[in-house]
């Protein structure tokens, strides 16, 4: 089924000004009986094969589909909670403390283990790592760094070829970003020694996976850390010296979730889309672009390797604790600033 992208400016029915967003999709029947209103921090090429495949078993429902960043798309929830009714983000924190806040609708939902859920009100729907995205060509054959560690070698080792040549996010201004960060850091202190490393190059800071991996394609920088996996993996085909790394060391495995606004005027096929995502564990491996939920995601001593939907995961967005965090960030990747 074809998606309309629009690159323009969108006037809400429930808004008296004019708002841009990345990006826009409308998807199913124009005179649909019902209509899903969808933000999403996804891009639409990701998620569109999982909408049509919705509109395609609910012919009566139509979908706009407004993609945003995380960090927007969580203010925009807060300031207008009734102009949506499926919110969908990357950024499992922010999206935990909207559920814990009062935004999300209590839904009648199964199928999800108790750390893919958090109290009925928002649910996981794919498990996807952080990865360490490199040109391969920038680095001596047979050293492709495996770990973190690795990777601070590797960049130690040649850093007048790496000046200005890595990236990743500004986590001051991408929530998804700031996430990887805290659970990284959470995890080992390598994350503090690597982001001082990147600092003393000269590390360019992103708002998104995509700008950055735009930017290695196209040869402007030479790694990208902590993109998301999904999308690294689709641009492969285009770059014959683009290498995917699953850090060794650690890993930062991320959740998409999904939630129902209180305020949506279509709680109802809302809820059918939000059981529709979960009904995606069982769809055919490769069917989408987006990886599919791993529910066991345990390794031999029982130990899960994915960031759960828990309290703990709130515990950065605490005034004070973001504020030291940024500090501590800024004076190990801004230096000199």
């Amino acid at each position: 089924m074809r998606y309309l992208i629009l690159l323009t400016m969108l006037l809400w029915p429930l808004a008296t000004v004019a708002q841009e967003w990345e990006d826009q999709g409308f998807f199913g029947n124009p005179d649909a009986a019902a209509s899903l209103r969808i933000i999403s921090s996804t891009d639409t090429s990701f998620f569109a094969p999982i909408i049509e495949s919705f509109v395609g078993q609910n012919p009566s429902i139509s979908v706009d589909y407004f993609v945003t960043s995380t960090a927007d798309l969580d203010r925009r929830v807060r300031a207008h909670p009734t102009s949506y009714d499926v919110v969908v983000s990357s950024a499992m924190d922010l999206q935990l403390k909207l559920a814990n806040d009062g935004y999300a609708r209590e839904l009648s939902v199964d199928g999800l283990p108790d750390w893919a859920q958090w109290r009925k009100s928002l649910f996981a729907f794919t498990t996807e790592p952080a990865t360490i995205a490199i040109n391969r060509s920038a680095f001596p054959e047979g050293e492709i760094p495996q770990s973190r560690q690795d990777l601070i070698r590797a960049l130690r080792a040649d850093g007048d070829a790496f000046q200005g040549r890595v990236g990743t996010y500004d986590v001051r201004l991408s929530a998804a970003g700031y996430l990887f960060a805290t659970q990284d850091a959470r995890a080992s202190e390598t994350f503090w020694r690597l982001m001082e490393v990147m600092g003393s190059l000269d590390a360019k800071l992103y708002c998104c996976s995509s700008a950055m991996i735009d930017d290695l394609i196209a040869g402007k920088i030479d790694v990208a850390y902590n993109v998301l996996g999904s999308y690294a993996q689709a641009r492969l085909p285009e770059a014959d010296d683009l290498h995917i790394i699953l850090p060794s060391d650690f890993p930062t495995t991320m959740m998409r979730s999904a939630l129902v606004p209180v305020g949506s005027e279509n709680p109802e096929d809302a809820e059918a889309f939000v059981r529709h995502l979960i009904a995606l564990q069982t769809a055919p491996a490769g069917q989408f672009d987006l990886p599919l939920p791993q529910l066991d995601l345990t390794d031999a001593a029982g130990n899960r390797s994915n960031i759960a939907l828990e309290p703990a995961l709130m515990t950065y967005l605490d005034t004070i604790k973001r504020r030291s965090f940024l500090k501590e960030w800024e004076s190990a990747v801004i230096q000199g600033d």
